[in-house]
């Protein structure tokens, strides 16, 4: 197992709509490995395949003891309301309070190619609608009241020296920035 570079916000990648993946391989199982040993490191809950330079609609999620590979997801029904102070492994040290559904279930795909049905409250629904948000090519960003997001884009522009490559590089044992 690797630990990839995460890609910062400026990044277009971040942006764009990610790929359908039409069958499961043994690279896309070691992409999968290695972005569980990048969260890890990074001390996230979820990363999606564009934070690690890749374009495969795959995303995965850690909350408490849940954890799953979701393969193409779909949300499939969403009710509720939740305010949650999110952040993003993309966005280091800038956080802001979006509004999302409280409950989802989600359709996706696991790393035997078989379809799986999740379901999430509060903290794993907010988790998994982050992540399916990347693989659209949003951020929790997007979410934000105008003034809110202009608020958090100056912290970012403060932040964002500390990244020259547009890459967030995670040291083996040293505490994520």
């Amino acid at each position: 197992m690797a630990i990839l570079p995460i890609v910062v916000l400026g990044d277009p990648l971040l942006r764009k709509e990610t790929k359908p993946v039409t069958e499961v391989t043994d690279e896309l199982r070691t992409l999968v490995a290695d972005m569980f040993e990048t969260m890890r490191a990074a001390e996230g809950i979820g990363l999606a395949a564009p934070q690690v330079g890749r374009s495969e609609r795959l995303c995965i999620v850690h909350v408490e003891d849940a954890m799953y590979t979701l393969i193409n997801p779909e949300i499939i029904a969403r009710e509720g309301s939740i305010k949650w102070e999110e952040g993003c492994l993309s966005i280091p040290d800038v956080f802001g309070w979006v509004e999302r559904a409280s409950y989802v279930k989600v359709r996706a795909m696991d790393l035997e190619g078989k379809e799986i049905e999740v379901e999430g409250r509060e903290l794993m629904a907010v988790c998994m609608q982050h992540e399916i948000d990347h693989l659209d090519g949003k951020l929790f960003i997007d979410h934000l009241s105008f003034l809110k997001k202009r608020q958090a884009m100056a912290a970012w522009e403060k932040e964002k020296v500390k990244y020259p490559s547009g890459l967030r590089i995670l040291v083996p044992g040293e505490k994520a920035e």
